[in-house]
């Protein structure tokens, strides 16, 4: 086996981890947990319904603005719309602002 060029792998390596890691710190991108908060309140049929792929990203089209309104997801009960409505009007999200959305 030749030990030099597993030494100057194993160099190689180590560098572009520590790259890796520091690239991950400054270049992070922070999640709105009510993203997942509004995706556990949906029913989770994933059914399409909405316009969107899955419960997912209905709950993140609802979280960014894009969408106005509750009702378009075909698969909840008015309980649903309600508790998901209620939560977004109540929980600031990392700007601080709550989000006004329809039943």
């Amino acid at each position: 086996m030749n030990v030099n060029a597993i030494l100057a792998l194993a160099i190689v390596g180590a560098i572009a981890g520590c790259v890796l890691g520091i690239a991950n710190q400054f270049l992070k991108v922070e999640d709105d947990p009510r993203v997942e908060a509004v995706s556990g309140m949906l029913p989770n049929a994933n059914c399409g319904g909405c316009g969107y792929h899955g419960c997912a990203g209905f709950a993140d089209a609802l979280v960014s603005g894009e969408v106005k309104s509750v009702k378009n997801c075909v698969a909840s009960n008015p309980q649903i719309r309600e508790d998901i409505q209620k939560y977004l009007s109540e929980t600031p999200g990392p700007d601080g602002e709550t989000i006004k959305v329809t039943i």
